[in-house]
């Protein structure tokens, strides 16, 4: 008997994990798909072509085709790749007061963003901890400062606060847009999906245990939707130890770091590596006495040679 297959149908990836995925078709209904052979995997965020299964071949759907991305946030060590999502209009990054975030893991996250052309947002969490949040909006500063205060927006939050205006800041800026949230463990962010979509927890036990993956944790990126007409969309992401820059070759990274870039095109040679060549405007700039104080931070600068000398390595 022939394959009696259905039509083609659109969906988007909302969900994850291994090689199945959770594709919401465009009346709000859900099917756990897989792709078809060894074809690339689909991620949270991408706009697929899917079929329903053959008659007698069990429930989930076939992926057949991704359709292609306007952008796609990942990292990548020296072993994998580790893909976050696709399609996005903005990344919030949320980190906290306390307990004290890794300003190198930051940087790592806001030049991946730069590099997928995906607009980033800083959010620091926790100041109702008035002396700790005091010392981290300090440490913020240089980030502030970028473009004039424009370039790196930074939201002062406090989650667990009750009040609601939190709510209304978060709306102001994630309203009708695509947003993943990125941060370390401690830094709210499972506060912070729950506060704008209650009940996003029990969502993803639910989905964690459709996709027999066993854990109530996130383990890989899931989309949900703050909004009934499905217009403004929170992507929750798995926390992270280390944020690997391997695709990002080290001549690329002073586009991807403002404050460097803003001095970068002040070089006497067109292949500066800002790391000691005569007439460097990066290093005219650090290195500026007086009353006006240097546009780039001294710990900005050293996240930036030391990830110029890690990816000058030599890759095996």
């Amino acid at each position: 008997m022939a394959d009696q297959r259905s039509a083609l149908m659109q969906g988007l990836v909302v969900a994850s994990h291994g090689r199945h995925c959770v594709v919401e078709t465009p009346d709000g209904g859900r099917r756990i798909c897989h792709p078809r052979g060894k074809k690339s995997q689909a991620v949270v965020g991408d706009h697929v072509v899917w079929q329903l299964p053959a008659a007698g071949q069990g429930d989930e759907g076939t992926i057949e085709k991704v359709q292609e991305r306007r952008n796609l946030f990942y990292r990548q060590d020296e072993i994998r790749t580790k893909s976050f999502a696709a399609n996005l209009d903005q990344i919030l990054i949320l980190i906290a007061a306390e307990p004290v975030f890794s300003e190198s893991q930051l940087a790592r996250a806001l030049i991946a963003a730069e590099a997928a052309g995906i607009r980033p947002l800083i959010a620091l969490n926790k100041s109702d901890l008035t002396e700790a949040f005091a010392k981290a909006w300090e440490r913020l500063a240089p980030y502030r400062a970028m473009g004039d205060g424009t370039h790196y927006p930074v939201l002062p939050l406090a989650l667990t606060q009750p009040e609601g205006a939190d709510r209304a800041l978060l709306m102001q800026h994630l309203a009708g847009k695509t947003t993943l949230v990125l941060g370390p463990s401690g830094s709210g962010k499972s506060t912070l999906i729950n506060l704008l979509v209650p009940g996003a927890t029990v969502l993803t036990g639910e989905i964690s245990q459709a996709l027999n993956s066993g854990k109530h944790t996130t383990t890989s990126t899931a989309l949900y939707w703050v909004d009934a007409q499905r217009t403004t969309a929170l992507l929750d992401s798995p926390g992270f130890q280390e944020f690997g820059l391997h695709h990002i070759a080290p001549t690329d990274l002073p586009r991807c770091m403002p404050d460097i870039a803003a001095h970068a095109q002040h070089c006497k040679f067109y292949n500066c590596t800002h790391l000691h060549e005569p007439g460097c405007g990066v290093l005219e700039e650090l290195n500026k006495k007086g009353p006006t104080e240097s546009l780039i931070s001294t710990n900005r600068y050293k996240i930036y040679s030391d990830l110029f000398t890690e990816l000058s390595q030599p890759k095996y």
